[in-house]
């Protein structure tokens, strides 16, 4: 067993899981995964294998080298995640990359083994490292370069179909998480680079989180907040005089935007797109390149000029619908026009009126770490790589997929940082490295230590540790107990010796009590169902 050097506590989850023994880092966003850690890799594993196969999927083991000319034809290499890429060739030349994700791969390869509906539904999932080049690897195993995940690839007849196949994949996501007994959240999401037109997040609410979930307390609405979009309601007024600012450009350059908001609130730029889509929210000096662009224009003939019948302005303002009047400023304009928004162009708060039930003060706002991710991806990928098969009226049709990932790495991550305190970690029964761990305070006979690991494991139900390092004082073993949290801690000591009673401790139920070993499997047993 790995232990810890005994340091000042701390409650950072990548923190606990080194000086506890369960990974080291080896270079910049990876790490070498030790024994405790592969315990708890592998009990993750056995739970997803086991929804997995409730679901009707099949597990493969793909390639973790693809080639570029896969995502090429996807239209993937140079979009995106293009730069994320880490990409090597052999040594006649040939490109291929390290795979991030597979849907490239396993297109191709359904492509090629499946000609006719007869052969559909298809799941198809593996549990894989994967890579990417991050520019700024950070908090540990949340964003590294090499993590393990748990990608699932569904392959229907059609669009309705895949969406109830999508359904069924959610269910067992959520059954999956159930198993873990912690709280989750579940948020509609962006499909982003991966393509498609639904999806869903999944995550651990945690301070430490990346993304902020926004909920409503009295209906199911929930989403990823680049997503939101707010309701506007016509009773709130903002003070015209102290208005904010922001200036953007259109993608054609030729429109410089100037969006207004009430005073000390957040812009959201997904609802500025979705009121203005021409507008590149990437430009760092927008002011700058406009007025280059517009310059350059009036001083060469051959670019043609907006006029004012056109529809294209030189200059446009977008307003959002609590600034009740016009706002001025002092840049002269050509063709100037006006948008008054019908939404929100402000970020959520916490108490704004829930734009799904319409119920005010009800949005609730929290970070989160995102662990799972289902995407229904339509043809994103079968049409251009050719997954097609024919139906029943013998014409060539492709193939409706969807792909839907578990950050298996990520979730021991995410969970650590959930759950430690100041004493260490604190895992969930069911991925923790032992159920429990025996710890004897005072020499005791072997077959005794035997018998009693014995019974608590008979069944297979609870793995169980002995610690009985004799050349380790018992407090050092203890605080290494909780360090590597085990869920429970039986401790075999003067109560042992004299009337075969064990000290049991849970530290997340708040549980020290002395429990005669007869009745230790059953007391376990009861408080097992909490945890």
């Amino acid at each position: 067993m790995l232990v810890r050097d005994h340091q000042t506590a701390s409650q950072d989850g990548h923190d606990l899981l080194i000086r506890a023994g369960f990974l080291r880092q080896a270079h910049s966003g990876i790490f070498h995964i030790l024994p405790l850690g592969t315990r708890v890799l592998e009990k993750i594993e056995r739970l997803i294998d086991k929804h997995m196969r409730r679901l009707g999927a099949s597990k493969v083991s793909l390639s973790s080298l693809s080639s570029e000319a896969l995502w090429r034809k996807s239209g993937r290499l140079d979009k995106g995640r293009g730069s994320e890429l880490f990409r090597l060739q052999d040594r006649k030349g040939a490109k291929y990359l390290l795979t991030p994700t597979h849907e490239e791969e396993i297109t191709a390869l359904v492509a090629d083994a499946v000609h006719s509906f007869r052969n559909l539904p298809l799941k198809l999932y593996q549990v894989s490292r994967k890579y990417r080049d991050e520019a700024r690897p950070r908090q540990g195993l949340l964003r590294g370069r090499e993590f393990l995940m748990k990608d699932l690839y569904t392959f229907d007849v059609s669009e309705d179909q895949a969406i109830r196949t999508y359904a069924e994949v959610r269910k067992a996501y959520v059954d999956f998480l159930d198993e873990l007994r912690l709280p989750y959240l579940t948020a509609s999401a962006d499909s982003g680079n991966m393509g498609g037109s639904l999806s869903h997040e999944y995550h651990f609410a945690s301070d430490s989180g990346e993304d902020t979930i926004i909920s409503c307390d009295r209906c199911d609405y929930s989403i990823n907040e680049e997503l939101y979009i707010g309701r506007h309601d016509i009773a709130e007024k903002a003070d015209l005089t102290a208005h904010q600012e922001w200036i953007g450009i259109s993608k054609d350059r030729r429109t410089l935007v100037r969006v207004h908001y009430p005073l000390e609130q957040i812009l959201n730029l997904y609802a500025v797109k979705a009121v203005y889509p021409e507008i590149d929210t990437s430009v760092e000096d927008p002011l700058k390149t406009w007025s280059a662009c517009r310059d350059e224009r009036h001083s060469n003939p051959d670019i043609d000029h907006p006029t004012e019948n056109s529809g294209l302005s030189s200059e446009v303002t977008l307003r959002d619908p609590r600034l009740a009047q016009p706002t001025y400023h002092d840049l002269p304009t050509t063709a100037a026009s006006t948008i008054d928004a019908t939404v929100l162009l402000t970020a959520a708060r916490t108490g704004d009126t829930c734009p799904n039930c319409h119920n005010p003060h009800a949005l609730r706002l929290r970070k989160a770490v995102e662990i799972g991710h289902t995407f229904h991806l339509s043809t994103r990928y079968s049409i251009p790589l050719s997954a097609e098969f024919l139906n029943e009226s013998n014409k060539r049709t492709p193939i409706s997929m969807g792909c839907h990932g578990l950050g298996v790495s990520r979730i021991v991550g995410a969970v650590a940082s959930l759950l430690a305190d100041s004493k260490g970690l604190n895992w969930p029964l069911a991925i923790a490295p032992f159920g429990a761990v025996m710890v004897t305070v005072k020499p005791t006979a072997p077959e005794e230590v035997h018998a009693l690991y014995d019974d608590l494991t008979k069944g297979g139900t609870l793995d169980v540790a002995i610690d009985d390092r004799p050349r380790l004082a018992t407090g050092w073993r203890l605080n290494d107990a909780d360090l590597i949290g085990y869920p429970f801690i039986i401790v075999l000591g003067k109560a042992w010796a004299e009337g075969r009673k064990v000290e049991l401790q849970c530290r997340r139920l708040g549980v020290k009590e002395e429990v005669p070993a007869a009745e230790l499997v059953d007391r376990i047993e009861g408080y097992a169902a909490k945890l």
